[in-house]
């Protein structure tokens, strides 16, 4: 199985560009340190407030999956700079 998870956020604090990277990049770096994901910003690079970013794993079995990629969604939710607006499983 292959699960693929797309979240967007708000990040109400940044005021730049340089300050929503750094939201950014923590949630990803925490992401690739913790779970067997790969994960990356897809959308919103030129808006300053607003982010996407999507993570993709591999599985033989659709529960293991599920579960890796809930435990993304946690880990950002976790984040205290940041409010999520959507999120969106897929299976492939």
């Amino acid at each position: 199985m292959i699960g693929y998870l797309t979240v967007e956020f708000f990040i109400y604090e940044a005021q730049s560009l340089k300050d929503k990277r750094s939201v950014v990049q923590k949630a990803v770096n925490r992401i690739r340190q913790r779970l067997n994901v790969a994960v990356s910003e897809t959308n919103y690079q030129d808006l300053w407030q607003r982010a996407e970013i999507s993570m993709v794993t591999v599985s033989s079995d659709k529960i293991i999956a599920e579960k890796e990629l809930q435990r993304a969604l946690a880990i950002i939710t976790s984040i205290t700079e940041l409010e999520v607006t959507h999120s969106m499983i897929e299976w492939l």
